[in-house]
């Protein structure tokens, strides 16, 4: 992991650093809300020219990168790579904390901040903070109240790629996800996830103040409430 002499460019309004000026420059925009990369079809904009391309598809329905395992197809190298991982099970970022191991460098981050309670993402219209740029940038959406993400099936919009995916394999009926352990197929990677948990019987997400450990994380936080007498809604 790169030291912070290594990462000499630093944002002047959390704690990111990086190695190249270009990269501090988009980072900027997730505290800006600025998106100078426009859609001349719809009316999605966003902060690099990277992610521009590959909404792009979302017109076209390309899907160029295919798993050579099953009939998976998706838009990026990237997406191609995580989904070749839940043919191997392999999830080679692991918690330098806990028995926690993701098959994605960014998710095991985010696992990182339940260690620290780090929230380095911050608003710049309201109070809210996040662990992660990915859910500030989610979370402006509320702001603008901007749905740029279309379906191609129906009137259908949403605020993120990973909802209009969810949404389009309702009508597809598409499951792409395979279990190559059994028969199990699924149209969530989430899902497989889960399932992936019995053949393993592994349980990643572990409570600090006692030895409770369950497979979700969300199961987790309900079980936290337990320690701090909160109540959910």
């Amino acid at each position: 992991m790169a030291t912070q002499s290594e990462n000499p460019y630093k944002c002047s309004l959390c704690s990111y650093s990086c190695t190249r000026n270009s990269n501090l420059k988009k980072h900027i925009l997730t505290h800006t809300g600025e998106k100078p990369c426009k859609c001349p079809l719809c009316n999605y904009a966003c902060t690099t020219n990277g992610h521009l391309k590959k909404h792009m598809l979302t017109h076209t329905g390309e899907k160029p990168c295919k798993c050579p395992l099953c009939n998976y197809a998706c838009t990026s190298n990237s997406n191609l790579k995580t989904h070749i991982l839940t043919h191997t099970g392999e999830k080679p970022y692991k918690c330098s904390v806990c028995s926690y191991a993701s098959s994605r460098s960014h998710t095991l981050k985010s696992h990182m901040l339940t260690h620290t309670g780090e929230k380095a993402y911050k608003c710049f219209q309201c109070d809210c903070s996040f662990t992660t740029s990915c859910n500030l940038k989610k979370h402006l959406l509320i702001h603008t109240g901007d749905k740029p993400y279309k379906c191609i099936y129906c009137s259908y919009d949403c605020i993120t790629s990973d909802m209009l995916k969810r949404h389009t394999l309702t009508h597809t009926g598409e499951k792409p996800y395979k279990c190559p352990l059994c028969s199990y197929a699924s149209a969530q990677n989430y899902d497989m996830k889960k399932h992936i948990f019995k053949h393993t019987g592994e349980k990643p997400f572990t409570c600090s103040l006692c030895n409770y450990a369950c497979t979700e994380s969300g199961t987790l936080k309900r079980h936290l409430l337990k320690h701090t007498n909160e109540k959910t809604m």
